[in-house]
């Protein structure tokens, strides 16, 4: 990593207020506020925060309740957050007030208006946008909701801190998409999620010891109550015993260092930021043993080919965009990306 002191990262664990865009994003704020002031320099929100992770597709029956699907759709698309948009002016002016990075999940609107993406915004704590990554595989019923990404988001950023990147939820289970990441450099690996099973630790604590790197992963944590019985989803939640008021989502947020042990978390059933000190040397050092795009490769034997072209509906410049940026990896990461 850049530096040589310790430093310390926050993986924020709170429910969005639900819906509702421009009340997630001050909620939001207030977070990156206090992150900042306990000394955060890397501050990581759950997976599509902002306005809230779509868990109606997992209950609703699509071919029997379709108008729920439709209306809560329709509802998604007013709410999403376009890159860029006051909403992220909003986190950027918030982000260098805090001195902080802060690495964001949210719906992203497309810029077709129809369309919606599962993305992580990354802001520099010059309040700057540094760039985004579109989740490239929605899991099963995600797909009644998100359209897939493609590679040209598949960035590491350079900060004082360290190289910072990473995959949203299932993603992480993709193995070339992590060797990607690895062979891009990062030192901090984020994994914003909505998956907390306990066995999400394990995996997170087996990518910090294959990537010898930092993992900060950080999922909402939300309550029933806290879905306005306005939408008619809510009543096909199953009714828990002894919970008056149960979660949909636990939370089992965590942090690891590089080698796998973990350094807080996880923590659940309750909205908190959880906070970790980051030793760069140790980073480094673990690379002595095990270096999965150096000294442990073989790229005599293996390779991986990774498209980092742009998939454009329409193409201007007749340049075939899809089969631009054609690279192979190990790569040299791309310093600054443009949103």
């Amino acid at each position: 990593m850049a530096g040589e002191r310790t430093f310390t990262v926050a993986a924020v664990q709170i429910a969005p207020v639900f819906m509702d865009r421009k009340a997630t994003i001050e909620k939001a704020c207030d977070y990156i506020a206090e992150a900042g002031k306990n000394g955060a320099k890397i501050v990581v929100f759950p997976e599509a925060l902002v306005p809230g992770y779509p868990d109606w597709v997992w209950i609703t029956p699509p071919g029997v309740r379709g108008d729920v699907i439709s209306s809560m759709y329709a509802e998604l698309l007013d709410q999403a957050v376009a890159i860029p948009s006051p909403s992220t002016d909003a986190l950027c002016r918030e982000a260098k007030k805090a001195g902080v990075f802060v690495v964001m999940g949210v719906n992203e609107l497309s810029e077709a208006r129809g369309s919606l993406y599962n993305t992580l915004i990354y802001i520099s704590d010059q309040g700057e946008i540094m760039g985004r990554h579109r989740k490239l595989v929605p899991t099963m019923s995600e797909r009644l909701v998100w359209a897939p990404g493609d590679g040209s988001t598949l960035e590491a950023y350079d900060t004082p801190y360290g190289r910072i990147g990473g995959l949203v939820c299932w993603e992480n289970y993709m193995p070339l998409a992590r060797y990607t990441m690895y062979a891009a450099g990062v030192q901090v690996y984020v994994a914003p999620t909505w998956d907390s099973a306990d066995g999400w630790i394990g995996s997170m604590q087996h990518i910090a010891r294959e990537g010898r790197c930092a993992v900060i992963a950080c999922c909402i944590a939300m309550q029933r109550s806290q879905i306005p019985d306005s939408y008619a989803f809510k009543e096909l939640y199953p009714k828990s015993k002894g919970e008056s008021d149960p979660w949909v989502n636990v939370g089992n947020s965590v942090i690891v260092a590089p080698g796998g042990r973990i350094l807080a978390g996880p923590v659940a059933r309750e909205e908190k930021i959880i906070y970790a000190e980051i030793d760069p040397a140790q980073g480094r050092g673990s690379k002595s043993s095990l270096d999965v795009v150096g000294h442990y490769g073989r790229p005599d034997v293996f390779q991986l080919t990774v498209n980092r072209g742009s998939n454009e509906f329409v193409n201007t410049d007749g340049s075939g965009a899809a089969t631009n940026g054609m690279i192979k990896a190990p790569a040299k990461a791309r310093r600054k990306a443009k949103a």
